[in-house]
């Protein structure tokens, strides 16, 4: 398991205390300062289900800036979306943790966080 955090972040730091009390073991991107390519945001959508919109934190600065929310929000659009996301990290919604069958959840309650342990097999470390 894998969650990509920003350690700044009150959700984040929940989340990795819920993995913590769990004895999940994972591993820690703080993908502010390893940022993920083009590539890794296109697996982790497919993981998730979901499109670059849905995890695109659009009330951030950069992305009034960018003027995000004038974009489409369509097949068309989806690789601008990406290559906005990989060139501003900030941008991504956060806690997202892959978990080891494949999956992915945005972590931001406690049960998404449960669901990604779960989803794991309840490995511990």
């Amino acid at each position: 398991m894998e969650i990509w955090l920003n350690p700044a972040c009150s959700k984040c730091r929940s989340a990795v205390e819920i993995l913590d009390e769990e004895g999940a073991r994972y591993t820690v991107r703080k993908y502010l300062e390893d940022p993920p390519s083009a590539d890794d945001l296109r697996d982790v959508l497919t993981r998730l289900g979901l499109e670059p919109w849905d995890i695109t934190r659009t009330q951030e600065a950069e992305a009034k800036e960018l003027g995000l929310g004038g974009w489409e929000r369509t097949d068309a659009a989806r690789e601008r979306w990406i290559a906005a996301l990989a060139a501003h990290p900030r941008l991504i919604q956060r806690p997202i943790i892959t978990a080891d069958d494949g999956s992915a959840l945005v972590g931001r309650s406690e049960e998404a966080v449960r669901e990604a342990v779960a989803r794991t097999g309840g490995e511990t470390s």
